[in-house]
């Protein structure tokens, strides 16, 4: 591949740009672009996140690890990054995400906050990104035909072996039965007391908790734990593979199964027994998203895998036990088949977009969770009340202890 020149009628030359990153689709479909971030190529599953804000926090959700996120937002990148809203606990770890598309080319930042670049950030991150995608097309594409697998490729020189890309994304398995949480889980326990940040102050600290919860962190983000600890709970966090008896050992008033990437069906050969363990002697215990999942396997429901998934930060939701209707934010490509759950397992909320599952509670167990991300902002505080619940509910069965 290689840029062209054509004569002008003033007698100048105009060179055509020189294409420095692909898009391979695994049917073969190559979109050109122009490379920002890290050079390199990596393979993944490509779905489209609809949010307008909040690009920083989307990248660093372990949730979305195996996954090459297009933003149909056309403007990324324009108020730059800072070290404040990193939601992955590992700062110095490498992102799950595999890529980023892009439609224009990322800006100079353009807030008082920022304290690098977008580019910059990318690289130092080890993202590949590319711009000059028409990022509509890209997305009617995966609405019509699903979340395609393909491979996203930066090369400074332009040139790359297309056919090795091609058959490299054709021979990617996909994400159905693949257990992508090992490379995203916490590799030790450690307790967290920071709670939200707040204008001009920043973080604050829980320093009178009421309650001590256990988190099993499966790609557990910062800011379900801060409103944790907001709550009134001392947190202290386990990896995703800690044993019921190591979450028992520590005396928990209630366990938090977090959210995480990958297919439930797969984290869930080890994790399912040890939620169904910790559900089975009456701890209160609140999931989010693969933590919803997997306790959906927990109860003997199903999951299954989505045409085009949920991604984004303008889903409504209606809590079925209130009436109202929240906006969330989600991000996930599997959901819990309400079909397949056992008569103790209530439906509590539902998609308004394609009327899917988004949350359920036990009748005969003090046990809820949701399929949506409530420590998101896109109400921006409608989902909140979900962490306050789970309080309630703690302080509630201690009561009743």
């Amino acid at each position: 591949m290689s840029g062209s020149a054509e004569q002008l009628s003033g007698g100048d030359v105009w060179a055509e740009p020189l294409p420095t990153a692909l898009l391979v689709l695994a049917d073969g479909t190559v979109l050109e672009g122009f490379g920002l971030g890290a050079t390199g190529q990596a393979v993944g599953e490509v779905c489209f996140n609809t949010a307008m804000t909040g690009y920083q926090e989307v990248l660093t959700d372990p949730s979305y690890a195996g996954q090459i996120i297009t933003f149909t937002f056309p403007h990324i990148g324009n108020v730059g990054t800072n070290e404040d809203d990193i939601e992955t606990i590992s700062m110095a770890g490498a992102s799950g995400v595999r890529g980023v598309v892009l439609h224009s080319a990322i800006t100079d930042p353009s807030n008082y906050r920022a304290t690098r670049h977008f580019d910059q950030w990318l690289k130092a991150r080890g993202i590949i990104a590319i711009s000059g995608i028409d990022t509509r097309a890209l997305t009617a594409l995966i609405r019509d035909k699903g979340m395609p697998n393909a491979v996203i490729a930066h090369a400074a020189d332009g040139k790359f072996d297309v056919d090795a890309l091609k058959k490299e994304a054709a021979a990617w398995p996909g994400l159905v039965g693949m257990d992508l949480v090992p490379m995203v889980t916490s590799a030790q326990r450690f307790t967290w007391d920071e709670t939200p940040w707040q204008w001009p102050q920043g973080y604050g600290q829980q320093t009178a908790p009421a309650h001590h919860v256990v988190a099993i962190d499966y790609g557990i983000k910062r800011n379900i734990l801060r409103l944790l600890a907001r709550a009134g709970c001392k947190v202290t966090v386990l990896p995703a593979t800690a044993t019921s008896e190591e979450v028992l050992a520590l005396n928990p008033d209630g366990v938090f199964l977090s959210n995480g990437p990958g297919d439930p069906a797969a984290t869930g050969e080890y994790a399912v027994p040890v939620i169904r363990d910790i559900i089975d002697r009456g701890i209160p215990t609140f999931g989010i998203c693969l933590g919803h999942q997997m306790l959906g396997l927990a109860v003997g429901g199903r999951t299954m895998k989505m045409h085009q998934g949920h991604h984004g930060a303008n889903h409504p939701v209606k809590d079925m036990t209130t009436g109202k209707v929240e906006i969330t934010s989600m991000n996930h490509g599997f959901a819990v088949d309400r079909d397949s759950l056992p008569a103790t397992a209530r439906e509590t909320h539902v998609s308004l977009f394609d009327g899917s599952n988004a949350g359920i509670e036990l009748t005969d167990k003090p046990v809820f969770s949701v399929q949506y991300h409530p420590e998101a902002s896109p109400g921006p505080q409608d989902s909140h009340y979900l962490f306050d619940r789970f309080v309630d509910l703690i302080a509630k069965t201690k009561k009743a202890a």
